[in-house]
């Protein structure tokens, strides 16, 4: 089988575009190939964060994972700043990466704009850390949005230079990017990406809203001006419903569409959101029960970065040696 990996921020709340875009394709991801998955606490400090939350957040990850169906025994999931050896070759990629490449990612200049000198360094090398993360354990495959391809290019870049300095040591990693569902946007404007940084709550919907919530939401979202109820490019925002309805229901959008023919909106949107209160509400239920337990959520983060730090140490010892560290 081959090796996959993929992480997400503890950020407190993960929305619908979330699960539909990266947690539920891991969740099949794990069953065809070998699967590492961690929360990305180191990332997520690129910007403020209280200890506390910090803390309550990463439990909430963790958590998530495994209510949508991520199974412990078949994936290694892990905490990344338990794994020592992520912030190490992040120095050594640092030493080999260039300044010109790393300017170069959109992402940062996205998140840095306006904020002059207050942007952290962190913010800058993230990327360099996410090729780390990459590159520590053989990866072959990862899954990412379009928007983070970028990164996995730069992860692919300082893999092939490292090796041809120092010897074959790091996998070329391969981007698998998601065709459908993969990019589901904001219910308050169809052009952005749903986003948990969003300033209006109207923008997604949280995995953990209450059903009146979701209800609320769907039937203030976004349309067009026509009442057609079909996917055009021309029309973001009746796509990116329909796009949300097929996901949530498993219904191919074409036959969603002819379901549709000659109703409106309203009608619609009032089906769309039961359908989304109806796929939310076993996730929710899991959710709550594994809350409960810390210490059973805590046990298997400890399980997950032991086996974690066994494949790491392992590539971080080979590392040293052929840069000329290990004495």
């Amino acid at each position: 089988m081959k090796k996959a990996l993929t992480a997400i921020q503890p950020s407190g709340f993960l929305h619908l575009g979330n699960y539909i875009g990266a947690i539920e394709p891991a969740v099949k991801l794990q069953t065809e190939t070998k699967l590492t998955m961690f929360i990305a606490d180191y990332h997520a400090i690129t910007v403020p964060q209280k200890p506390e939350d910090l803390r309550r957040n990463i439990l909430f990850a963790a958590a998530t994972y495994l209510a949508c169906g991520i199974n412990p025994n078949r994936t290694t999931l892990f905490q990344q700043s338990r794994v020592p050896a992520h912030t190490e070759l992040a120095w050594v990629l640092q030493c080999v990466a260039r300044m010109g490449e790393v300017e170069r990612m959109i992402q940062y200049k996205d998140k840095a704009v306006g904020k002059g000198e207050s942007v952290s360094v962190g913010l800058f090398t993230y990327p360099i850390l996410m090729a780390a993360d990459i590159l520590l354990y053989n990866t072959e495959i990862v899954p990412v949005g379009e928007d983070q391809k970028q990164h996995v290019e730069l992860a692919r870049d300082l893999a092939e230079r490292f090796n041809k300095q120092f010897g074959d040591t790091f996998l070329i990693p391969e981007p698998q990017i998601r065709k459908d569902g993969a990019r589901i946007m904001g219910l308050d404007d169809a052009t952005k990406k749903m986003s948990k940084s969003a300033t209006s709550a109207k923008n997604y919907i949280s995995l953990t809203d209450e059903p009146d919530v979701v209800r609320k939401k769907i039937m203030t979202a976004v349309t067009d001006s026509s009442t057609e109820i079909r996917t055009d490019r021309n029309r973001p925002a009746i796509t990116n419903l329909l796009t949300i309805f097929s996901a949530v229901t498993g219904r191919p959008i074409e036959a969603i569409e002819i379901a549709y023919l000659g109703k409106g909106y309203g009608e619609f949107k009032k089906d769309l959101a039961e359908a989304i209160v109806e796929y939310l509400t076993p996730l929710q239920a899991k959710l709550s029960l594994l809350l409960a337990d810390e210490t059973e959520l805590k046990r298997i983060l400890d399980d997950g970065a032991a086996r974690a730090n066994e494949v790491a140490e392992h590539k971080i010892r080979h590392v040293r040696k052929v840069i000329g560290a290990k004495l």
